[in-house]
Parts: C-alpha cells; sequence; structure tokens
C-alpha cells in the first residue's frame, strides 16, 4: 500500500531538488553574461581615463597650444610587434622622437605582408608606463582597424598624437623622461584579434 505522505515528501523533494537546479543555472547565465559585458565596459573605463596604459582619444591641439610647452618635453619610444600566425613585417618609420608637451606629432607605421596569400590583421596598443596612458592623446591612430593586405602588399599608417603639459604636473610622472607607445599586430576574424594571449613576437625597426 502507498503511503501518501512519503509520496508528498518525495514529490517536495523533487520540486526542490529542480528549484535549486534552476537557481545553479541562473548564476552561471548571469555571471557568464556579467563576464562578456565586463570586457568592453572596461575597455571603455580605460580609454576614459588612461588607466592602465590606454591612451586618451582627443581632438588635435589648436591655437599657441599646438606648438608644445618649451619647458618641456619627452621621449616617446616606438614598439612594433607582430603575434605569432600572422605573417607581416611591422615598423615605425623611426625608433622614437622627442615630443615637445601639448606639441602635435604624426609618425608613420608600415606593415607589409610577407606571405603568399592575403591576410587580414588588427593592431593592439598601450602605453608604458601605465600611468602616461593618461596624458597621451591620440589625434589619430589605426589601431583596432581590420586591414587586409594581397601578397607582398605594403601599408603605411599615421599616428597623429600630443602629451598634455600636466604630465609634469602630476607627482607620479613629473620625473618621467621617456615612455613607450607599443603596437601588436595580430591575425583578425570579424573585427577581433585572435590568439590575443600569444606572446608577441618583435620585429623591431632596422
Amino acid at each position: 500500500m502507498t503511503d501518501p505522505r512519503r509520496e508528498t515528501q518525495t514529490r517536495e523533494a523533487q520540486k526542490r531538488a529542480r528549484s535549486t537546479a534552476l537557481a545553479c543555472l541562473g548564476i552561471v547565465v548571469g555571471m557568464t553574461a556579467l563576464a562578456f559585458a565586463f570586457v568592453p565596459l572596461y575597455d571603455l573605463f580605460c580609454k576614459a581615463t588612461g588607466y592602465d596604459g590606454t591612451p586618451l582619444r582627443g581632438a588635435a591641439a589648436a591655437g599657441p597650444a599646438s606648438q608644445g610647452d618649451p619647458q618641456g618635453s619627452m621621449v616617446v619610444h616606438f614598439d612594433t610587434n607582430v603575434a605569432p600566425g600572422l605573417p607581416w613585417r611591422f615598423v615605425a618609420e623611426t625608433p622614437q622622437i622627442e615630443a615637445q608637451l601639448g606639441a602635435t606629432k604624426t609618425v608613420f607605421f608600415r606593415v607589409t605582408n610577407t606571405g603568399t596569400v592575403p591576410s587580414t590583421g588588427i593592431a593592439t596598443f598601450n602605453v608604458q608606463p601605465g600611468l602616461t596612458g593618461g596624458y597621451f592623446v591620440k589625434v589619430q591612430c589605426f589601431c583596432f582597424n581590420e586591414q587586409t593586405l594581397q601578397p607582398g602588399e605594403t601599408m603605411d599608417f599615421p599616428v597623429v598624437f600630443y602629451l598634455e603639459p600636466g604630465i609634469k604636473a602630476d607627482a607620479n610622472t613629473r620625473d618621467l623622461t621617456e615612455m613607450t607607445l607599443s603596437y601588436t599586430y595580430f591575425a583578425s576574424k570579424n573585427g577581433q584579434p585572435q590568439a590575443a594571449l600569444a606572446t608577441p613576437v618583435g620585429t623591431k625597426a632596422n
């Protein structure tokens, strides 16, 4: 003979188990969604604040400010890299320049597809030391724009930037005399760099 109380207890246990499973699934889905949302939010935060060596975006300085601050300058080094899997050669026209604070500078970068088939790449970047990112303002840059090169094709891309004079008023950066703008080209698919965690292979200019 079936015990009604046992059947009731069994149904309640099954109901609790289903509720727990659904709750766990909801947590997993929620955490996954937050993880994907965090990436663009973090990127926006870095671009807005210069955090973690991310240069700011801005318009070119106008008027007297565009001539720079005669009281200060910094040496800007240019570091170029290509991640494994992308058969490109990537160099800056000069390994470094001395940039007067506030003065707009333009530097060209050259990429060549050394492979035998067309390939698409996309460049990421940062500035080191990281604290200088909040004072490095990019006016024009090829970074995060997909580029497709035919075999043997070469293209030149400009980077237009200036350094805010406030870098010398900040106690954390006023004693710095040099900084590095570093770019890495990755193979690209649907506008996203592939194998972004791979160790880049340096392709310094000779």
